[in-house]
């Protein structure tokens, strides 16, 4: 992600002052990386919320890509932004298309409430390196769909040892070879099927959200999401 999302920002004319990884985590306090108008974060559950604590430290604006930290210190960063004066844009997914498929599939729910026969179910595969089940993307869509349906009170996550009833909507999350993103929703019936699918053929949508956030950003303040790049889509 991190070699695209340099490729891509090259490319659109934007000046890369400083590459942050394992190795120099001390560049966190470099002059080069304080000059920055804005700092792309892609890494792990772990380590994004200090990431996020040293780049604001410095005043430098964040786009970040990282998910499973939300539980933690969602609180923390909200107060950060409207508080604290410094800005996040943050996003489970940066894909443009994977942004045209949450607004297809908040219609469709919406559409589906008045259908209870149709019973939804969600299906998520990712490459075997990600480390969080269900994917960021796969919650963010179980969310919406679920704030849409009155018969779904909330999501669980497939074979996990929550109960599942009717009243919930299970995630299934498949880890498989390289894949980049697959997010499937399927609504089922006695009497037919209706699938909705999003499949990633490569990172280049991401990288590509990304710096489309990134630029979105440096004119902008406060906790960002993908509502507010593509506010007639999200």
């Amino acid at each position: 992600m991190g070699k695209m999302i340099e490729q891509i920002a090259l490319e659109r004319g934007h000046e890369i002052v400083s590459i942050i990884d394992i190795d120099n985590q001390e560049d966190f306090d470099s002059e080069d990386f304080c000059s920055a108008d804005v700092a792309i974060e892609f890494t792990a559950p772990h380590v994004a919320y200090n990431n996020y604590l040293r780049a604001f430290a410095h005043n430098v604006k964040v786009v970040s890509g990282s998910t499973g930290w939300l539980k933690d210190h969602y609180e923390e960063v909200v107060s950060l932004c409207a508080e604290g004066g410094q800005t996040l844009f943050w996003a489970s997914n940066f894909s443009v298309g994977v942004a045209i498929f949450s607004a297809v599939n908040s219609y469709l729910a919406r559409l589906m409430n008045r259908f209870p026969q149709y019973d939804p179910h969600m299906e998520e595969t990712h490459h075997i390196h990600k480390l969080d089940a269900p994917s960021g993307t796969a919650i963010s869509l179980a969310e919406n769909l679920v704030s849409a349906l009155d018969r779904k009170e909330g999501w669980v996550k497939g074979e996990s040892n929550a109960p599942y009833d009717n009243k919930t909507l299970r995630i299934d999350s498949l880890r498989r070879g390289e894949v980049p993103g697959i997010h499937t929703i399927r609504y089922d019936s006695d009497a037919d099927c209706i699938t909705i699918s999003h499949d990633a053929h490569s990172r280049k949508g991401f990288a590509l959200g990304a710096v489309l956030a990134a630029e979105y950003t440096a004119t902008h303040s406060g906790l960002l999401t993908m509502a507010d790049l593509f506010p007639d889509m999200v």
